[in-house]
């Protein structure tokens, strides 16, 4: 048998260039590419299985199988020799397969009399499109030569499947940005949305995969890399003088634009046919595919730096940057791998929708998509490659999926559930200047989140009676460095302005686990949520805390001012924290500045140590506000960025009641004011049963509270307190099945 050489490489793809640009349906030129490949490598067998959906390889073209199982023979990813190269992206090459770990026998397919088995990935930016197999009957491992043309040529068929070959009469595959297709995520932010996609960073497509003249295109790749290398070097001329953070980041960068080895593999790539998009492609397919193995934080962040650098050099090469000629549409729905809040933030309320490849419900960008009142579903695999600007897209915030392209049944369901919450809030407008006064005569004060001057203008329009919850941190984490202190006395004091004299609780900075600041140094933690971070990071660096301390005073102005500090976990933390705010108070003072004409102090009971504090706490705090979310994933050890945990333990849990119930009483016997802030509140079911526990104050965001005021009028907390006990006392794990009983009968 005949192992491919560089020369030979080169012929193979001129030959799959001659069989592309015929007039043939997608599935000849399929069966013809299989052909081509056999008889250059000389095996038997040469056969192309691509995935019909998320899970399922099916046999879309052989030569040496049998015809009839073509269309007909399928496997799932893991299944199989070919399900093992689908499912770690990785090359399996065997001379004796039917004794290979997972081989799986096809009958349909004639395969026995084959021994020797090469399968390769076909993949194109870390999304797995296929595989490529080759099998000859003679008992042989493939040599490296085979193994490295066959990657080229996979990487070729990876370009052809984007473009579209092998679609048409006669079609291999159905069109690709085409179909209808149904994409799931995580709901990071609710809401629903119709709209047009807009990519944060346009996809660059690879339209000539073949090289036609190699030593033209290794010029062209060196052109374009020491254009790379100028542009780095300059970005690290402007930089010198910036954080450490960005200069390391930049560093990275031009250690890997000037890495050998990196330049190395282009040019053998070229040299062995590809163009030189291709060739950058082909290195940035594998380091995606890479970083998907790779568990060390630190090794995958350079990967990610190698991905980003690719992009770069790809844009250079194929001119296709951001300055598209694609406008904004009047409805767009951003569509991004990932994005920073500062990036997010300049796109502000013009966004109808927000859909992350990657993400989490914590992220700095559902932080800001939460402020924004943007629906934001994360963790959408492969919408980066299913999307075309200017695609019409359905992004569903409450069930965390996504419609793209959909079909017209899809979208007359849509309309219909986006019109019934356009009526909802209709009726909400009507009831939104009124209190909320349940039916046994008990008011439940409704305030809301905030944390950005955007946020504002919502608290006249939703009814909520104050902010319970501004979160500092966003104006920290928006920036390249540490906003001054004159800045945020500025922005401190337009918020107060804005509130026209409702009560507004200012968090203080509440940074760390999954609120990373730009310019702060990353602490590699184990378990970050646990970690440094919070009151933490304040009690360790007073400066920041003591700056934004004077900052809020200063803004208040002789006005009522309420602090809280977030993430307290025993009662020295808290007195810490007060005596830091007893001291700024004091040098205010002293400097003659006008003083609050009034101080709260309180603290945010996120831990479950702090509901255990000892009675002397509960009698000196002004006020708690419950942190539901992070209480709620400490009390059931279960991560709320973790999918397969957070989901399974229920908010009418009777045990988590139990215990908010145990935290109202203590509060009540000291007099100490509670409130619960958190997604939870803003669930009328939920809020309906924290207010029977005793809750009296709800903080959510304001788009909430509309459908909490309206359940909570209807409803007598007597009533509803005496169905929880009873499903209490009958040994329920959760209520809720009694509640939502209950709310069906009124």
């Amino acid at each position: 048998m005949v192992e491919s050489t560089e020369s030979e490489s080169r012929k193979l793809l001129g030959r799959l260039r001659e069989a592309m640009a015929g007039e043939n349906p997608g599935q000849a030129r399929l069966d013809k590419i299989t052909h081509l490949i056999a008889d250059s490598i000389g095996t038997e067998v040469c056969s192309v299985y691509l995935f019909r959906d998320d899970d399922t390889l099916e046999l879309c073209a052989t030569e040496g199988l049998n015809v009839e199982s073509v269309h007909q023979t399928r496997m799932r990813v893991g299944e199989g020799l070919v399900g093992r190269v689908a499912k770690f992206g990785k090359v399996v090459n065997t001379p004796d397969a039917p004794n290979a770990k997972g081989f799986r026998y096809m009958p349909e397919t004639g395969e026995e009399r084959f021994s020797s088995f090469l399968g390769i990935p076909i993949q194109r930016l870390g999304e797995m499109l296929g595989v490529l197999v080759v099998q000859s009957k003679e008992a042989r491992e493939f040599s490296a030569d085979a193994v490295y043309a066959l990657e080229v040529v996979a990487m070729v068929i990876a370009e052809m499947t984007e473009l579209g070959a092998f679609v048409g009469e006669g079609a291999a595959l159905s069109p690709l940005h085409q179909q209808p297709v149904l994409l799931p995520g995580t709901a990071a932010q609710e809401g629903a949305a119709e709209g047009h996609v807009w990519l944060h960073e346009p996809r660059v497509v690879v339209t000539n995969p073949i090289a036609d003249d190699p030593e033209r295109e290794l010029e062209r790749l060196n052109e374009a890399v020491e254009q790379l290398r100028v542009g780095v070097d300059k970005m690290l001329e402007i930089s010198q003088n910036g954080d450490k953070e960005q200069l390391q980041v930049l560093e990275a960068y031009r250690m890997f634009a000037n890495s050998k080895g990196w330049m190395r593999r282009m040019e053998e790539d070229i040299s062995r046919g590809l163009s030189a998009e291709a060739a950058v492609e082909k290195e940035q397919s594998q380091a995606r595919a890479r970083m998907s193995q790779v568990q060390d934080s630190y090794l995958r962040e350079r990967l990610s730096d190698l991905d980003d650098l690719s992009n770069r050099l790809l844009r250079i090469l194929t001119g296709q940057g951001a300055e598209t000629g694609a406008e904004l549409p009047d409805d767009p729905i951003l569509v991004a791998r990932n994005i920073g809040p500062a990036e997010l933030l300049e796109y502000g309320r013009n966004l109808k929708g927000i859909i992350l490849e990657e993400g989490s419900v914590g992220s700095h960008a559902a932080i800001v998509a939460r402020a924004l009142a943007i629906p934001l579903v994360v963790n959408t695999k492969r919408i980066t490659n299913e999307a075309l600007n200017g695609d019409h897209i359905m992004v569903d915030g409450e069930q965390g999926v996504v419609h793209l392209r959909p079909d017209d049944s899809v979208v007359s369901a849509f309309r219909d559930k986006i019109a019934m919450l356009a009526q909802a809030q209709e009726r909400y407008v009507s009831i939104r200047d009124k209190p909320a006064v349940t039916l046994d005569g008990q008011k439940i004060d409704l305030v809301m989140n905030a944390g950005l001057m955007a946020d504002l203008p919502s608290l006249e329009g939703s009814g909520a009676e104050g902010v319970g919850l501004f979160r500092t941190e966003l104006q920290f984490l928006v920036r390249n460095q540490m906003p001054k202190r004159q800045e945020l006395v500025e922005l401190y004091k337009r918020v107060l302005d804005a509130a026209h004299g409702k009560r507004v609780v200012f968090r203080t900075l509440d940074i760390g686990s999954d609120k990373v600041l730009p310019y702060m140094k990353p602490n590699d933690e184990p378990n970050p949520a646990l970690g440094w971070r919070a009151i933490r990071v304040g009690l360790d660096k007073p400066g920041v805390m003591r700056m934004q301390l004077q900052a809020l005073m200063r803004a208040a102005n002789g006005r009522p001012l309420t602090v809280m500090f977030p993430f307290v976990a025993q009662a020295e933390e808290f007195r810490a924290a007060r005596e830091e705010v007893n001291k700024t108070l004091e040098r205010e003072r002293i400097l003659g500045h006008v003083l609050p004409e009034t101080l709260e102090i309180g603290a945010m009971l996120e831990t479950p140590s702090l509901a255990f504090a000892p009675q002397k706490f509960f009698d000196e705090v002004d006020f708690l506000s419950i942190g539901g979310n992070d209480l709620k994933q400490f009390f059931f050890a279960a991560d709320r960025e973790n999918e397969r945990v957070r989901k399974r333990y229920d908010t009418l849990n009777v045990s988590f009641l139990s215990f908010i119930e145990q935290i109202v009483g203590r509060c009540e016997t000291s007099g100490t004011p509670l409130s619960f802030c958190g997604e939870d509140a803003g669930r009328p079911i939920e809020a309906a049963c924290l207010a029977a526990m005793g809750m009296r104050t709800l903080s959510m965001r304001p788009a909430s509270i509309g459908p909490v005021k309206s359940l909570l009028t209807r409803i007598d907390l007597n009533d509803l307190r005496s169905v929880i006990s009873e499903s209490r006392n009958q040994g329920d794990q959760s209520v809720r099945t009694a509640v939502m009983r209950y709310l069906r009968e009124i």
